[in-house]
């Protein structure tokens, strides 16, 4: 092995050993077992596909639920109170809040979105 060689693998030897743990382990957590409280919630853009107001549940089609770590789809969702869906219909465009509560997630604001 030549001299710049060596210096080289020593350098990122004892570089590597220097850095704290913390940080390669703050990398690798998986923030989807993390309370939601733990992080910042925000409305997501949707459009309503299907209210039941019988069972409460709303069929949305939306974007990422970034404090999710949820990409966009469609799915059904549970709405914390029946009255939050009495005014939204198939069809429309809505900004609403979804959290994880006990692993169900549940829909806590719904609102027309700004035309």
């Amino acid at each position: 092995m030549n001299a710049i060689t060596r210096f080289l693998a020593i350098s990122a030897m004892v570089l590597g050993s220097a850095l704290p743990v913390g940080a390669f382990a703050q990398a690798a957590t998986d923030t989807s077992k993390m309370p939601t409280t733990q992080m910042s919630a925000s409305m997501t853009d949707g459009e309503v596909k299907k209210v039941d107001q019988d069972t409460g549940k709303v069929t949305i089609k939306h974007g990422d639920i970034k404090h999710l770590d949820m990409p966009g789809m469609t799915m059904v969702f549970t709405a914390k109170d029946k009255s939050l869906l009495t005014n939204i219909k198939a069809g429309d465009k809505v900004r609403f809040m979804v959290m994880n509560e006990s692993g169900k997630l549940i829909v806590t604001d719904i609102q027309p979105a700004q035309k």
